[in-house]
């Protein structure tokens, strides 16, 4: 599943680490989620997508 977490956050000025602490989360976890390495929990990604002013179908897209 690929996501727009980076292009999105990076748009409006967050740091890694501001997302995280927002999200209470680690850095690390923001890193993982953006490279595609995790996917978050479905609060998680609910938490993002209301963070970054969007649709959690707007943040993921889903392949195949």
């Amino acid at each position: 599943m690929k996501n727009r977490i980076k292009e999105l956050r990076k748009s409006q000025g967050y740091r890694q680490e501001d997302l995280a602490a927002a999200l209470g989360v680690s850095r690390q976890t923001i890193i993982a989620i953006e490279n595609d390495k995790y996917n978050p929990t479905l609060e998680l990604a609910m938490k993002l997508a209301r963070h970054l002013n969007t649709t959690v179908e707007e943040l993921f897209i889903l392949e195949g």
